[in-house]
């Protein structure tokens, strides 16, 4: 397995910082934010000093009922092979549901869902994670994701459904220390028992992340400093196993390089490592020398026969046999679909709340989900809060409420801006006007007609149902 060192995660925001951060070997970059044939200045400079580059995919959703796109497969192992990398990421995670399975619109999270821990779940991930394994040109690793709600009637605890997966499998685990204190605090679940139960000798490497606790629920911002209490389960974790790689993730208040720095060292003394304060980024790999880490105590992690293990077999592994992994049982990707739809219903498009999940904990993950929402789009569009000043988060928030995204983010930044025009908004016509010539540019489109805007209008009635 590829020994990384200590990384962080690169962002267009903080760039420079990273380039001028010691001691570091390696970064993380979001895939969908990255073009293949056009990578950033930044990143050319890094992988030229040595640097290694890891794609962390969030779009392919292989927790969904759906089978996984095979041009985001596509698109996600090109970016690898840009990149030069040696291996992928994506997450345990469910991003969109319904379309042809449910006979219902297609919905989009706009954010990673959890998947629910049961047998039907499990089947259905192994044969997606299969098919990904054969379609990307390096190894594959999943992260485990944060949760603000439990799904009823779960069969495994969150150890016991990785643990099947990897043994089912072959694939590497990506385990985020702040996603398990997270889900400590808003699903009680212990991240000692997480630890002993997964098999710690397949992690890939480890992500550590800061967040915030409201009212009781904590929230994975990834836009504060990592606590204590993160920490803590980091050095749980490098108790049982030396994790080929940590990466401390920002994405948002990213505060001045200094404290990234110290934030870095503070991690590097938990995993026990040695400071690196005098060697400048990418030193250690380009001097050809071994990455920072603690010895090896990893034992060997036998894997079960039928088990597919993508970019070669993992150390120590049993052979992997040629015959067929058995299928997802009867229906289970229809039950799941119509599951995840009835979820996904209620927290994007206002439809009741399904039988069995906290409502109250629904509430807040919905209202989370539109707040990101408004977020990313004032970033992929940021002439709409210049247009709209401080009305615009309020508006979009409440055009969320009964408008669930169907497409990505840009897609959602033009629909909003036509419904506001279709509803004469806003109020102050030079506003208008100029919303009016930023939409028609980027649509090609005049502003719709009645009868458009009543066809709208009954598409998402339907929606709602």
């Amino acid at each position: 397995m590829t020994e990384l060192g200590i990384g962080i995660g690169w962002r267009p925001e903080i760039a420079g910082a990273v380039e001028a951060l010691p001691g570091v070997d390696w970064v993380e970059v979001v895939a969908e934010n990255l073009c293949a044939d056009h990578l950033p200045d930044s990143l050319t400079r890094l992988r030229e000093r040595g640097v290694t580059v890891v794609p962390h995919g969030v779009s392919l959703g292989l927790g969904g009922a759906d089978r996984p796109d095979p041009a985001r497969l596509a698109a996600l192992g090109e970016k690898a092979v840009a990149l030069g990398a040696p291996l992928v990421t994506e997450h345990i995670a469910f991003v969109r549901a319904g379309g042809p399975l449910t006979a219902t619109p297609l919905l989009e999270a706009g954010h990673l869902l959890p998947v629910p821990r049961t047998r039907d779940a499990l089947d259905v991930l192994c044969e997606n994670v299969r098919i990904a394994q054969d379609a990307l040109p390096v190894p594959l690793a999943l992260e485990n994701i944060a949760a603000l709600i439990s799904w009823p009637g779960e069969e495994m605890t969150e150890g016991r459904f990785l643990a099947e997966l990897v043994e089912r499998t072959g694939v590497r685990l990506l385990i985020d220390v702040a996603n398990l204190h997270t889900n400590h605090v808003n699903r009680g679940e212990d991240p000692a028992r997480a630890l002993s139960e997964l098999p710690v000798e397949a992690i890939a490497y480890v992500h550590v992340a800061g967040g915030v606790e409201r009212d009781g629920v904590w929230h994975d911002t990834h836009a504060h400093p990592v606590p204590r209490a993160v920490l803590d389960v980091l050095a749980d974790l490098t108790s049982r196993v030396s994790p080929p790689g940590v990466l401390l993730e920002r994405d948002d208040d990213f505060p001045p390089e200094t404290e990234l720095a110290r934030e870095l060292e503070v991690i590097r003394t938990t995993v026990g490592l040695r400071s690196a304060r005098s060697e400048p980024v990418g030193t250690a790999h380009a001097h050809g020398a071994r990455p920072l880490v603690p010895a090896p105590r990893r034992a060997p992690l036998l894997i079960g026969a039928g088990a597919r293990v993508s970019g070669g077999p993992m150390p120590g592994a049993a052979p992997v046999t040629d015959a067929p992994a058995p299928a997802p049982r009867a229906g289970a990707r229809q039950r799941l679909a119509v599951t995840q739809a009835s979820l996904l219903s209620s927290l994007v498009a206002g439809t009741p709340v399904p039988e069995g999940f906290d409502t109250r904990r629904v509430g807040i993950q919905s209202r989370a989900l539109a707040a990101k929402r408004a977020g990313v789009v004032a970033k992929v569009a940021p002439e709409l809060p210049e247009i709209l000043g401080g009305g615009f988060r309020p508006a979009f928030l409440a055009y969320a409420r009964s408008r669930p995204m169907t497409g990505g983010y840009r897609r959602d930044a033009l629909d909003f801006a036509e419904h506001l025009l279709v509803a004469g908004r806003p109020e102050d016509p030079a506003a208008r006007r100029e919303l009016t010539e930023w939409w028609q540019d980027r649509s090609g489109s005049r502003p719709p007609g009645r009868a458009t805007r009543l066809v709208r209008a009954a598409r998402h009635a339907l929606v709602r149902r």
